[in-house]
């Protein structure tokens, strides 16, 4: 690298000394700047900055290919050496996993290692269903209870005594003197 920027130097002065000693340069620039033998070798236009753009591509470029790069090889090698799944008959006795009816090697070990299994999630599934019914039914059972309420111009602190308002202290209390009452 060394070797190259001195040859490069070497060479821009060499250009510079021949280009600036010619008489039709000197005579030229004589008139403008008397004193002052400086070259440039074209006009230079403003222009706005592309760095931010060459540096979103590159960025762009590098991550696409960290990733590119080692999912092709993965892909190439899973189905060059490992290839697709086929058909056989099942043992006897043999119950397959959930991740062996997939017929790509790779979904196989993405089902394997990251997927839930489908029969959990078809549980997971069913549970929530089942929370939502029970929600439902408690919903309607208020409801009910609500418009006997307003039908027969009752209210609801004559039938139930709210223990968690109270300290556990006091309603025991409450339940010792109601239930001496009644005795």
């Amino acid at each position: 690298m060394a070797a190259w920027s001195t040859l490069l130097r070497s060479a821009s002065r060499n250009f510079a000394k021949t280009r600036l000693l010619t008489p039709a340069f000197i005579v030229q620039n004589a008139a403008i700047h008397p004193t002052q033998l400086r070259v440039m070798s074209h006009n230079m236009v403003i222009t706005p900055t592309r760095w931010q753009w060459d540096k979103t591509k590159d960025l762009i470029h590098f991550y696409f290919m960290v990733m590119a790069i080692p999912l092709g090889i993965i892909t190439f090698c899973a189905n060059v050496f490992v290839g697709p799944a086929t058909l056989t008959e099942i043992p006897e006795g043999y119950e397959p996993k959930y991740w062996e009816y997939y017929k790509n090697p790779i979904q196989r070990f993405l089902a394997r290692y990251f997927y839930n299994n489908p029969q959990k999630e078809y549980e997971k599934g069913m549970a929530y269903v089942y929370n939502e019914q029970e929600v439902i039914k408690v919903r309607k059972l208020e409801h009910k209870i609500s418009e006997l309420m307003q039908k027969r111009l009752d209210y609801q602190y004559n039938y139930f005594l709210p223990y968690n308002t109270f300290p556990t202290r006091e309603f025991r209390e409450i339940v010792k003197r109601d239930t001496d009452d009644m005795a």
